[in-house]
């Protein structure tokens, strides 16, 4: 009788414990994730503003990039706000449901994001492998449908997370040590078997992330390939130049990604858990707060744009 009343309660709510073993620095830990998430939301939105009226902004590259920055925006706020909760007002209750929602919108975003740097990167090789065609293969109509199917394919894959995590029982308490509710932390609370949760979130884990950075690689190979051959030393570095912010926003999501993957399959007891926490959120922040900054100092036209945002029509561009 007891079993069943604990597994009703856990049904209701689990409780977030934020960073275990860290709960007395919580309110020191807040402040740079704070500082992350607002420099993350003025700077996203700043460049979906900026892309959305600045005419010269107005091509396939950056239509990725304010896709990128959209979802960017979604997911840290996603999970910043209930962090932040747990950590300054020791707010650690979260709905059954809730936690679920919480879970599906975290993989599908990050999901969603691995998928539109994917099409950055092949942008990035139309551009520079078939400059002449480039206005005709990636027109508007082709952006919209390749950005739905990247959508489509996060949300198809990640929803089954949601009822393989509602399936099992609850019976060893609803303590989650974490600060937002991942797949494989609410998995391991309960007290029933989650080798299919685990087995397809390694099959997800290949469907999207290894299947993305393949086509990463292949494309980043072909481009470095088509730059060799340039036979101007100044065009083979403007050809580089506009790759370098993307190639910085490939590196800034994926090393923190695959190591918090990695230490919740195989890391195991190696490596301290409050520092698999904090790297799993940083996994969640470090890309949107990045990325508006990399592209605004490594891209010539969003600087220009800042620039004649902020001055109006007192200055031209050349």
């Amino acid at each position: 009788m007891s079993g069943a009343n604990s597994s009703s309660l856990t049904l209701r709510v689990f409780i977030l414990n934020g960073v275990p073993g860290l709960e007395a620095a919580h309110i020191w830990i807040s402040l740079p994730f704070c500082l992350m998430y607002i420099v993350a939301l003025v700077g996203n939105s700043g460049l979906i503003y900026l892309i959305g009226h600045e005419e010269s902004l107005h091509r396939p590259m950056y239509y990725f990039l304010a896709l990128l920055s959209s979802t960017d925006v979604a997911l840290c706020t996603t999970t910043v706000p209930n962090m932040l909760c747990i950590f300054w007002f020791n707010l650690k209750e979260i709905d059954f449901n809730a936690c679920l929602a919480q879970m599906f919108f975290v993989h599908m975003l990050t999901g969603m994001e691995s998928g539109v740097l994917m099409l950055m990167a092949l942008d990035r090789y139309v551009a520079i492998c078939y400059p002449l065609r480039y206005a005709t293969i990636l027109t508007n109509p082709v952006i919209t449908k390749a950005g739905l199917v990247t959508f489509f394919r996060s949300v198809m894959l990640i929803i089954p997370f949601t009822f393989l995590t509602k399936r099992l029982p609850y019976c060893r308490g609803n303590l989650i040590p974490h600060t937002y509710c991942d797949h494989m932390s609410v998995a391991k609370v309960s007290c029933g078997n989650v080798k299919v949760n685990a087995i397809y979130g390694l099959m997800v884990a290949l469907l999207i992330g290894v299947f993305d950075i393949c086509c990463i690689s292949v494309s980043y190979t072909m481009i470095l390939r088509a730059v060799v051959r340039l036979s101007s030393a100044d065009a083979r570095h403007k050809a580089f130049s506009t790759c370098t912010s993307h190639i910085c926003a490939i590196v800034i999501t994926y090393v923190p990604a695959f190591f918090t993957f990695f230490t919740h399959r195989f890391g195991g007891h190696s490596i301290p858990h409050h520092v698999h926490i904090i790297v799993a959120n940083l996994y969640l922040l470090l890309p949107p707060t990045m990325n508006p900054i990399i592209y605004g100092v490594k891209t010539k036209q969003i600087r220009e744009g800042v620039i004649k945002f902020l001055l109006g029509d007192k200055i031209g561009f050349t």
